[in-house]
């Protein structure tokens, strides 16, 4: 992949995510490598700072005899990534813009 990934745009896919069910760290990262070659070790500090943040939560849950740790997003996190969803969808808009040579998606002419 081309494209890289910023941290608000990894933000935006981790919580994304995670409020699709509550998930652990390694199941997250295999999500993510379908747009992005980052490294696991890329995923860990994400994770931290949205905890940091208050918009994920952890808890641990035996799997296999060992903990695993699972991320559940808080209500602050829904808001703040409905908020991210919301400047997605004007960025998408704004490249798709740029893409078809001025024209919105769906416009002729």
């Amino acid at each position: 992949m081309i494209f890289t990934l910023n941290a608000p745009m990894l933000d935006f896919l981790v919580l994304t995510v995670i409020s699709q069910g509550d998930t652990y760290g390694y199941q997250i990262g295999q999500i993510l490598k379908k747009v992005s070659n980052a490294k696991d070790s890329t995923l860990y500090p994400v994770l931290k700072r949205l905890q940091e943040n208050n918009w994920v939560e952890t808890y641990d849950q035996p799997f296999q005899g060992r903990n695993r740790r699972y991320y559940h997003m808080t209500e602050a996190g829904r808001m703040h990534q409905a908020e991210l969803l919301e400047e997605w969808k004007n960025f998408r808009e704004a490249i798709e813009e740029i893409v078809n040579g001025g024209k919105r998606d769906g416009e002729q002419g």
